[in-house]
């Protein structure tokens, strides 16, 4: 009997733990970082490092900067030289609920061409985005089962790319949000000739359930360009700026919302079980997950769709003296045009009505 108290014991204790830990990285940022090609694909030809390896050791060093911040999770889709099917990439990212799906490549062409761009799903596909897409995309043939894994999927069909995109369409505006903040990096911090956001149809984004770039860092094929990337230094200042988009992305999600100022307050402040006070913070056109690393810290978010936008509250009690309260959490935090709005039955009514 002690014996199966003593298990019973350690169960519970070993579920807390679990519990706890559960808490601890549920409001946490999570990144899934994923490091191109690997194993027995190596990417690009080139006379320098080959692709695989440039593209681990800039997602190693994203990886530890970004791990420096304790509100940042950080998951790799590979650490080493293994080769990973394009499925599996996305599997991870969608598995742990990521915020941000990052994947690093470099470039190649026949020609000395240079210069960084980087990618978010779309149909619109130039001649040379569908070149690009088709390149990246045909690592399918390399894995085992690639008819069961794509249903069907033929990499050099434009009609098979057009398909891809269906999933990602809600992120796409985040994406390109991001997109930009990485290449305008490239170019005013780097001095680095940027090629611009594109979009184009790679398998390796459609799937996944969250804002998706693919960071082309350069042409491994330019003579300047091969060297810098495969070079410490290129790899360790691509890498910066990579770390400094991704952080600025996550801080200023909410820095075009807009919010509109009330200062009513009921006739009547007692306690009514029927009527439901809020403290709105924000509202705008993105369609913002409710967690709080999106609302600098706060808890128990809630969304509205409001025509084409949404509105987004703090909080929710019956209680007047309480919902102050909120509001004080709230313009303490940063809010400082957050304002009370009261519910009954379900609709938004004036608060000077009670």
């Amino acid at each position: 009997m002690q014996t199966n108290l003593k298990y019973l014991l350690v169960f519970f204790i070993l579920l807390l733990t679990l519990s706890v830990n559960a808490q601890q990285t549920t409001n946490k940022f999570i990144v899934v970082l994923d490091a191109g090609h690997g194993g027995k694909d190596p990417g690009r030809p080139t006379k320098y490092d080959k692709e695989k390896n440039v593209a681990l050791k800039v997602v190693l060093e994203i990886g530890k900067e970004l791990e420096k911040d304790k509100s940042i999770k950080v998951i790799y889709t590979r650490k080493t030289d293994v080769f990973l099917e394009l499925h599996e990439r996305a599997a991870i990212a969608n598995k742990a609920d990521a915020d941000l799906f990052v994947s690093i490549h470099c470039n190649a062409h026949g020609s000395q061409a240079y210069g960084t761009e980087t990618f978010v799903l779309s149909v619109e596909n130039t001649d040379r985005n569908f070149e690009v897409a088709k390149a990246e995309n045909e690592v399918i043939y390399l894995e085992d089962d690639y008819e069961k894994n794509y249903a069907g999927y033929d990499p050099s069909s434009p009609k098979s790319l057009i398909g891809l995109t269906l999933q990602q369409e809600d992120f796409v505006e985040q994406s390109i949000y991001l997109a930009r903040m990485v290449e305008n990096n490239f170019k005013n911090k780097l001095k680095r000739k940027s090629r611009g956001v594109k979009q184009q149809s790679l398998w390796v984004m459609h799937n996944t359930y969250m804002p998706s770039v693919l960071i082309e860092t350069g042409f491994l094929t330019n003579r300047v360009e091969g060297k810098y990337l495969s070079s410490k230094k290129g790899q360790r200042e691509i890498s910066k700026s990579i770390v400094d988009a991704i952080l600025e992305y996550k801080n200023n999600l909410m820095g075009d919302i807009d919010v509109v100022v009330e200062n009513d307050e009921p006739a009547n402040s007692d306690a009514d079980p029927s009527i439901v006070y809020k403290v709105q913070i924000a509202a705008g056109a993105r369609k913002l997950e409710t967690k709080s690393y999106n609302f600098k810290g706060l808890k128990n978010i809630s969304r509205e769709k409001i025509g084409n936008g949404f509105k987004y509250f703090y909080g929710e009690t019956s209680d007047y003296a309480k919902v102050k309260s909120l509001k004080d959490e709230a313009y303490k935090k940063g809010y400082t045009s957050c304002f009370i709005v009261a519910y009954k039955n379900g609709e938004q009514i004036k608060i000077s009505d009670l």
